[in-house]
């Protein structure tokens, strides 16, 4: 489990093609590698990844398949810098949210604007993640814990301080940058937990079941 606050901003040194899955090397900057050992977690832009091999200011990690088609990870290349956080130790503080380095879908950089000292940037969620969009709720992009602030449909405002362009790869975005979206993970096990008994049947059946006011009523969900 991870916090979504940043913790590092790695450079990737290599992406090794291994069949259809990528050996990612990272070289570290500020990031605390005393204690971390083989086969921990490390969230590299929001993804979970577990370390297989250790240097001195760097290490290795294997990315699957699905996790190349479900994230950014198909536009990275040597030299892209990527955010990094440790897996929260259990005395740690939950700065942000609770992340948990599975990445839902890739989302698109649609506008940049600095107002005053912070900057309001526009981004595109896939129509599929619209439903789990919430004003002034939660969305991790590339690894960062953030507040969403305005919605349109399944484009979505967040507001940057200082602090967090400096701190995280967010201060290189351009308009068109793709980024690795998670969504409030309260929100995935809700839509679930609504179903119900329906949740028991095969995807195509339960899905067919529309989620409108006489079903949460009817459910228990409305008084």
């Amino acid at each position: 489990m991870f916090t979504g606050i940043i913790e590092d901003i790695g450079t990737i040194q290599s992406l090794q093609p291994s069949g259809e899955d990528i050996r990612l090397t990272i070289k570290t900057n500020k990031l605390d590698m005393s204690d971390v050992a083989l086969g921990d977690s490390i969230a590299n832009n929001g993804v979970c990844l577990t370390v297989t091999a250790l240097g001195a200011n760097s290490f290795s990690a294997d990315v699957s398949h699905e996790t190349i088609k479900r994230s950014g990870f198909i536009h990275y290349q040597a030299g892209s810098k990527i955010n990094l956080e440790k897996a929260l130790a259990a005395n740690g503080r939950l700065g942000g949210h609770i992340v948990s380095g599975h990445v839902d879908g890739v989302g698109e950089v649609l506008s940049i604007n600095t107002v005053g000292r912070y900057v309001e940037i526009w981004l595109k969620a896939p129509d599929s993640l619209a439903k789990y969009l919430a004003e002034k709720g939660s969305i991790t992009v590339d690894g960062v814990s953030l507040t969403v602030n305005k919605i349109n449909g399944s484009q979505f405002l967040i507001t940057l301080i200082p602090h967090s362009l400096q701190e995280t790869i967010i201060g290189l975005y351009k308009v068109g940058s793709k980024v690795n979206l998670e969504v409030d993970v309260i929100a995935r096990y809700l839509e679930r937990l609504i179903l119900g008994d329906k949740a028991a049947l095969p995807s195509g059946d339960s899905q067919k079941q529309d989620i409108s006011m006489a079903f949460l009523a009817e459910n228990g969900y409305l008084r």
